[in-house]
């Protein structure tokens, strides 16, 4: 498919990319609901490249007495010469020339009922979730367009139906602009046909009768744009519509069977700096982490303003992690500010209050080091962002969901602020001048529940203030 956004090539070696990749993020990542193909993911094309941003939706739900869905899709974008991570999918280039391209990939599929607030049409109904999909993707790029096909199959026991997709864009660049036409036939079987919109007997009623919908075509057309700000900042745009075959649009819980969409975002390009993490000698940053709970009402804002820094009295839980990082950027356009990949793994002690759990967070942190001090006493001043992965919800953000009557989501949005000193400078050693020691918060959110890729999570999620040590090698 061609690229929404121009990039800039990277050197090689993708070390951070890998490591995303690798982490285990591909059972969580989400499929565009409407079936097309990755309209706004799929923006980095050139090899080692990345990128962040943020897409804002809103979309018609099929299902009767819905209404409309809004929706917020967080950008996680690396393009690898093998590997790629986008906010949808993870995959593995198994060919890619210049005309054909032939991927393997996982990706999770955002079709289902609403997470909160479902209306009487689907009350008494089980639960449609979303689904993780393992697949085949096919490109063939011509000047004239590119032709995509594709081929997934539900692996996460959900419907385990298939879906093939065909799909047809044509991008037009004109100075800062680009605009892509995209065309997508999707065609489904009964198995995943049936689970998002049929019926089951034991969920009839006189009003909702038992319905087994059948294989179907969706058809979806849009229409995508992006207009280039700066040199790295894209404003993106995009409206589409989907058309409902007659197996679904026959439901007894359907009701609107045209769907459109309107998208608005921006993405941050990263690809026109070096990565330091190809430079011969470049350090790997090993941090070691041990934090507590904090209490109710103590929230992000509060103890990174120093308004609360307290941990829970009753029921207090604890996290132990490490955090490996590489070197994205360094001085940022000219700035103290450098960029830093970090993969790093927490291990949950619950306290006996449910079974402990492992972490997985994968994300971007940036350093301000510019103090007037910072000469004598290195100090920075951190804020990482990104996405996290929880083995099991973490008890204090399960019993604040179950408290409002809202679902939890193992996914979930990751933010690290964190203030450390040079160990080196404070005692004079300059072989510990590259050693930190710090203060920091982990924090997990969805987004104030706008996310359906972090499972419309609202007032859930979990703050734990730590002290670490984290040291260059």
């Amino acid at each position: 498919m061609n690229s929404l956004l121009p990039s800039r090539r990277l050197p090689s070696r993708p070390w951070l990319g890998a490591a995303l990749l690798t982490a285990g993020l591909c059972a969580v990542l989400p499929a565009s609901a409407n079936g097309n193909i990755e309209p706004f993911t799929d923006i980095l094309i050139e090899p080692n490249s990345a990128g962040l941003g943020v897409v804002m939706g809103t979309e018609v739900s099929p299902y009767r007495d819905v209404g409309s869905r809004y929706d917020m899709l967080p950008l996680y974008l690396f393009e690898g010469q093998r590997l790629y991570l986008h906010s949808n999918r993870v995959g593995l280039k198994l060919f890619n020339g210049s005309e054909h391209r032939l991927d393997v990939l996982l990706e999770r599929r955002l079709e289902g009922f609403p997470a909160t607030s479902k209306p009487a049409s689907l009350q008494g109904m089980a639960m449609r979730d979303s689904g993780t999909d393992l697949g085949l993707s096919y490109r063939y790029r011509q000047p004239w367009g590119t032709v995509q096909a594709e081929l997934l199959h539900d692996v996460g026991s959900t419907s385990r139906g298939n879906e093939l997709r065909l799909g047809y864009t044509r991008e037009w660049r004109s100075g800062p602009w680009a605009v892509r036409p995209s065309l997508t036939v999707a065609w489904r079987d009964a198995k995943l046909n049936n689970y998002y919109y049929g019926v089951l007997p034991s969920e009839a009623t006189a009003e909702r009768p038992a319905y087994a919908a059948g294989a179907g075509i969706n058809t979806t057309l849009g229409l995508y744009g992006s207009y280039d700000l700066t040199q790295r900042w894209r404003l993106l745009a995009g409206v589409s519509a989907t058309v409902l075959g007659s197996q679904a649009k026959n439901s007894p819980i359907v009701q609107k069977t045209l769907l459109p969409g309107v998208y608005v975002g921006a993405a941050y390009d990263f690809g026109g700096h070096d990565p330091e993490w190809a430079k011969e000698g470049s350090p790997t940053y090993v941090k070691a982490f041990y934090g507590k709970a904090t209490a109710d009402g103590c929230h992000l804002l509060k103890i990174v303003t120093a308004q609360c820094l307290s941990t829970a009295g009753a029921n207090s839980t604890s996290i132990t992690g490490v955090q490996i990082g590489r070197p994205f950027i360094e001085n940022l356009d000219g700035w103290p500010i450098d960029l830093v990949g970090y993969v790093g793994l927490a291990h949950h002690n619950d306290q006996g209050l449910q079974p402990n759990g492992l972490q997985l967070d994968v994300f971007m942190k940036a350093f301000y080091s510019g103090f007037p001090w910072s000469a004598r006493v290195k100090t920075r001043l951190g804020l990482g962002m990104g996405v996290s992965l929880a083995q099991r919800v973490p008890y204090i953000e399960a019993t604040s969901q179950a408290a409002n009557g809202r679902p939890a989501s193992r996914l979930l949005t990751y933010m690290d602020p964190t203030l450390d000193v040079s160990v080196g400078d404070l005692i004079g050693s300059r072989a510990l001048k590259e050693t930190f020691i710090g203060l920091g918060v982990s924090h997990r959110s969805g987004i104030f529940g706008s996310s359906r890729l972090l499972g419309n999570v609202n007032k859930g999620g979990s703050n734990y203030i730590y002290g670490y040590v984290e040291s260059a090698f």
